[in-house]
């Protein structure tokens, strides 16, 4: 069946997220339809087998990225099209729910359940101010006596999911581009935190709520066990006719809560168990990471962690925790993803208080910190999955080293566990930035959050569907005008590419310097320049002559006449503030090309750090006076005095950082003025405490203090994937 091109719908002005305890159907084709012309972007797929970019590959690499690069799109494509014909497009189903406070003092609560469509690129669902998620309806949240259960309440989403039966036989709907197609809703995706995968899934606590692992063995090791059974436990759920005595006990075999029919129990094509997806926010930062980050407090003790915490290097990408780590309550997750940056740096060379080795130690933080920055890459492919699965080997073969140290007793903690179970769901659904818990908390403020402050709050869910409503529509209202005034233009046909790795940088100077006119003397004396005009006059002669080298070289540096005596800089070393308070200098470490290639085929020989003392600018004269022989388009603009650190060594092969240390000559450090476009990045370094960290140095002075640094490569994504 192909597309019908003659009927287009106008914009659809009603939504109105109801209230599930009003027993109204949300879920139907003007809600699928909403959210489908929000964007205009459901991709048209069918099962012309051109179009399956599952087999999208480079290199002989298959790369999966967004919910169509998975297994489990084509195989429900492939089930849909025989059994209700070809040319037949799905729409995956994506759902979230999470319980919200709404009040600061009092004791409300939203429980808010959110839809969205796998069809829409994952670009515009990880962005809440683009719409793509819309809100189905609140669960009740009001203690009722007569149900003892929590999960009984989950038998509310089945009200929802009526409508969804259309999912067998199809039903015609428009996108965004005003075009009917013939679209299968079907339920594939729950995102929630882990109580929402138990409730969702009927389970236990404590036990996984995708495979059969017993109880005992959850976060043993790497093994992987069946999904549960759908069939079993759709056998024990009927089993509600013989009784209450043996629905209980049949459930209870299954390995579930008896749950009177819950939501999923008739839904075509779909698999609740297949459905929980991994969460990167409760399950590694406010989870392994959490229990990781006290397990090290616990055995090397707050008092010198805290230390080493203050005494961190500033860096835009690192915050430093002035009061420490230890010590801190209610942790979010936002915290716990600035701590995972410097964690390792904290105890790279730290021995254990009781003589034992700190070698297993580290190589399980280790593995932790690459299973944590691999599982956020927005494309992956079977490299990066083996990646993955070497990380997740290394984590588990050296955990037993909290036992050894009286930390731990055992490891059964259900998101342990669940790490197993993120490489099969990045083949089926597509990579983890498709469905994070991040997304649905951001939606929290504008969906619940702003909808109860704007009622009286009494009798308050009508008013926020009321008021929700309202806003929806002048938002529609609003893009109407503006489309309008644009005269109508035609919906723009942008040529779709896959996400990647590598990210571009554009260097960005201010307009104007902080200072104007520093003399060479104050670039000694201030900035710590200690060579600047001979480093100067070699950068000058070696833009002029290439050619030159060794002895010929530094002949040509020594008979140069430089002729400056002021640059302008643009930051400010050292100073006094209006209360007389001293603002330290602050001379930041950068990474620096070595060479004139303008890619890194190897990084190590390619990159070097070095710390820049200076950003200056000559003066127009000084300019056309110096660098009259060098071609326009080889002549600086804004240079750097950098002090240079040793190359790159060998990784170490626990900690997996590079050692360095600053390269020291007779008089100072060994320095080089630079072209700024030669700066890559940032780039953060840990100081080598040592045994105990020295109480005198200070964040703002370690890296004049300090002589030897680690480099840290998991300040950010970018850093950990370029030196991965």
């Amino acid at each position: 069946m192909r597309p019908r091109q003659g009927r287009h719908y106008s914009p659809l002005h009603s939504i109105l997220a109801r209230s599930i305890l009003s027993g109204t159907d949300v879920l139907n084709s003007h809600k699928l339809s909403q959210i489908m012309n929000r964007e205009g972007c459901a991709l048209n797929q069918n099962s012309n087998k051109s179009l399956l970019l599952i087999n999208e590959k480079r290199n002989n690499k298959q790369l999966h990225h967004d919910m169509h690069t998975g297994h489990w799109w084509w195989s429900t494509q492939g089930a849909v099209d025989k059994n209700a014909g070809p040319g037949r497009t799905i729409l995956p189903i994506i759902l979230s729910s999470d319980k919200t406070q709404v009040t600061v003092f009092r004791n409300k609560s939203a429980y808010p359940i959110y839809m969205t469509l796998g069809n829409i690129p994952k670009e515009l669902r990880r962005k809440p101010s683009r719409r793509a998620y819309i809100l189905l309806g609140y669960l009740p949240t009001t203690r009722l006596e007569h149900i003892k259960s929590d999960a009984s309440r989950r038998r509310c989403l089945a009200t929802c999911f009526i409508p969804a039966c259309p999912g067998t036989t199809g039903i015609v709907m428009a996108s965004g581009d005003g075009v009917e197609r013939l679209t299968h809703p079907i339920f594939a995706v729950y995102i929630g935190d882990y109580p929402e995968q138990i409730l969702v899934t009927c389970g236990i606590t404590g036990f996984c709520p995708r495979c059969t692992i017993s109880r005992q063995r959850v976060g043993e090791n790497t093994d992987l066990h069946p999904l549960r059974d759908l069939q079993t436990i759709l056998n024990a759920l009927q089993s509600i006719d013989n009784g209450a005595s043996a629905f209980v006990k049949s459930c209870k075999d299954a390995g579930i809560k008896p749950v009177f029919e819950p939501f999923w129990a008739n839904l075509p094509y779909s698999n609740v168990f297949m459905s929980i997806t991994p969460d990167l926010l409760h399950q590694l930062y406010q989870g392994v990471l959490k229990h990781l980050k006290l397990w090290i407090i616990e055995v090397y003790g707050a008092h010198e962690i805290d230390a080493r915490c203050r005494r961190l290097p500033p860096n835009h990408n690192i915050r430093i925790f002035m009061k420490g780590i230890a010590t801190l309550s209610h942790v979010s997750g936002q915290e716990h993803d600035q701590m995972s940056h410097f964690l390792l740096g904290l105890i790279a060379d730290m021995p254990l208080p009781n003589g034992m080795s700190n070698v297993r130690l580290l190589r399980c933080l280790r593995a932790l910190l690459d299973f944590l920055f691999l599982s956020q890459y927005p494309v992956h492919s079977t490299s990066t999955l083996s990646l993955m699965t070497s990380a997740l080997d290394r984590f588990h073969a050296n955990k037993q080293i909290f036992v050894d140290l009286g930390i731990r007793s055992n490891f059964h903690i259900p998101k342990i566990h669940f790490m197993n179970h993120y490489i099969e769901t990045i083949k089926l659904f597509g990579t983890l930035d498709n469905f994070n818990t991040e997304y649905t908390e951001r939606l929290h403020i504008d969906l619940a959050k702003s909808a109860y402050r704007s009622t009286n709050r009494k009798d308050e869910y009508p008013q926020m569907t009321a008021w929700l409503e309202r806003k929806e529509k002048i938002m529609r209202h609003e893009a109407h005008i503006a489309w309008l005034l644009a005269s109508k233009p035609p919906l723009l046909r942008m040529h779709w590419i896959p996400p990647g790795l590598n990210t571009s940088r554009m260097l960005k100077m201010a307009k104007h310097p902080s200072a104007k006119l520093v003399k060479v003397s104050d670039a000694v004396e201030k900035y710590g320049a200690t060579f600047f005009a001979d480093a100067l006059s070699r950068f000058i002669v070696e833009l002029e002559s290439p050619n030159l080298f060794g002895r010929r070289l530094d002949d040509a540096v020594d008979s140069h006449f430089l002729g400056v005596s002021s640059v302008a800089a643009y930051h400010q070393p050292s100073r006094l503030d209006r209360k007389g308070n001293i603002v330290p200098g602050r001379f930041d470490t950068a990474l620096v090309r070595i060479n004139n290639s303008q890619g890194f085929e190897n990084i190590t020989q390619d990159l070097r750090v070095g710390q820049v003392r200076m950003v200056f600018m000559l003066s127009e004269t000084d300019m056309r006076r110096l660098f009259h022989k060098v071609p326009v388009q080889d002549q600086p603009h804004h240079l750097a005095y950098v002090d240079w650190f040793t190359p790159f060594g060998s990784k170490d092969p626990n900690h997996g950082l590079y050692k360095i240390s600053f390269c020291n000559v007779q008089g100072g450090r060994l320095s080089s003025v630079v072209d700024i476009r030669r700066l890559i990045r940032s780039v953060h370094l840990f100081p080598k405490f040592g045994r105990v960290a020295e109480r005198a140095w200070t964040s703002s002075t370690v890296l004049e203090s300090c002589t030897t640094f680690f480099v840290n490569t998991d300040s950010d994504r970018h850093m950990y994937r370029l030196f991965s």
